[in-house]
């Protein structure tokens, strides 16, 4: 059953009686799976989830970090990933044959994510190869699909963090003159900017066009950023940076690297979101902080540092629609299955393509 005939089944669609239970009575049924379950039961929770799921999360992070400890929590039969597809995926590659990834609705996807697919990245690579010859090696943001990891991992790349972008960056000018990165075009033109790479020798790949969009000499070429971008952080405005500045003169700006470069430029500070938080919990009592990023992880800030001024960057946005899928009632539901009958939404990636993905993955974590 493929993706789509997945979301149209009878099985994915939430039971009504779920939606008219109140907040008391699903917070109830997900302590009693927790308790029942007990060791074999692990939710990870990521830092945009809401309050109202995050709560239970045993632990939370970043992507790659929770993939990273549902796979050593070896006593966890049941991975309950409250985060999206491509996160879930993560986690079933890194974890062990006797563990299983449920993803609580299987609607969480991930616009970046979706924005490269096989398909579209083998046609590329043909028409790059036939252009450049065999001088460019692929990058990809752990925001990225399975398949994806895996492309990059059989064709000698590897995948990165918003943390460490810039570190895989230069290893992977160590072994070819050129890079493909993707799916994020910001996060890659603002890695490599800031390891010196000029703007005018980045080119950007159009999947839908199948095209190279560059002005100038083709040769000079060193960084080709695949157009995708987050579609919450792609929202974070010069504008918005520019009304801070004019409203709150002596407020520090903070962004995430999936910000537009002229954002990141006007901005004080910017980096990953473990960044972000560590960031603002170690900033002086009384700063004035704007921060670039999920509107989720900013209200948290906000309520988890009272002795601070916190805004968001942009007093309009809105938090990620698809992480957002992930909610108590959807939570209570696939908890309440996982007891009833050990199983709810699994996530498996195809052997072969864990295969391969693992070869990216393990190619950065052994440079960490």
């Amino acid at each position: 059953m493929n993706m789509l005939e997945s979301l149209q089944s009878k099985d994915t669609m939430i039971p009504e009686k779920y939606r008219q239970m109140s907040r008391e009575e699903l917070e109830e049924r997900v302590r009693f799976a927790k308790d029942h379950l007990g060791k074999r039961l692990f939710i990870p929770g990521h830092h945009y989830q809401k309050d109202e799921v995050i709560q239970f999360a045993d632990a939370t992070g970043d992507s790659l970090q929770l993939a990273q400890l549902s796979a050593s929590n070896r006593e966890a039969e049941y991975i309950v990933f409250c985060g999206v597809h491509f996160m879930a995926e993560t986690a079933d590659i890194l974890t062990s044959k006797h563990q299983k990834v449920f993803l609580p609705d299987l609607r969480a996807g991930c616009s970046m994510a979706d924005m490269a697919d096989s398909s579209q990245l083998e046609r590329a690579w043909q028409k790059l190869g036939e252009q450049f010859g065999n001088t460019i090696i692929p990058l990809t943001y752990v925001n990225s699909t399975a398949a994806i990891k895996a492309f990059v991992g059989k064709n000698g790349g590897a995948t990165v963090t918003s943390s460490n972008a810039e570190n895989m960056l230069k290893w992977a000018f160590t072994q070819k003159e050129r890079v493909l990165f993707l799916p994020d075009q910001h996060l890659g033109r603002n890695s490599a900017f800031h390891l010196g790479v000029p703007l005018d020798e980045m080119a950007v790949w159009d999947p839908i066009k199948d095209e190279l969009i560059f002005d100038g000499p083709t040769d000079q070429i060193k960084v080709i950023l695949w157009k995708g971008y987050c579609s919450v952080h792609e929202n974070f405005t010069v504008e918005n940076v520019k009304q801070v500045r004019e409203q709150y003169p002596e407020m520090n700006i903070i962004v995430h690297p999936e910000c537009r470069r002229e954002v990141v430029a006007l901005a004080d500070d910017a980096g990953s979101t473990r960044h972000i938080i560590e960031t603002i919990k170690h900033a002086k009592k009384g700063s004035s902080w704007a921060i670039g990023t999920e509107m989720n992880l900013v209200k948290r800030l906000i309520n988890e540092n009272p002795d601070k001024h916190i805004i968001s960057l942009n007093p309009h946005m809105c938090p990620c629609l698809t992480m957002n899928r992930i909610d108590l009632p959807h939570l209570a539901w696939c908890l309440d299955s996982i007891v009833e009958t050990g199983s709810h939404n699994e996530i498996k990636v195809e052997e072969q393509i864990a295969d391969d993905a693992i070869l990216a993955l393990n190619r950065m974590l052994a440079r960490a």
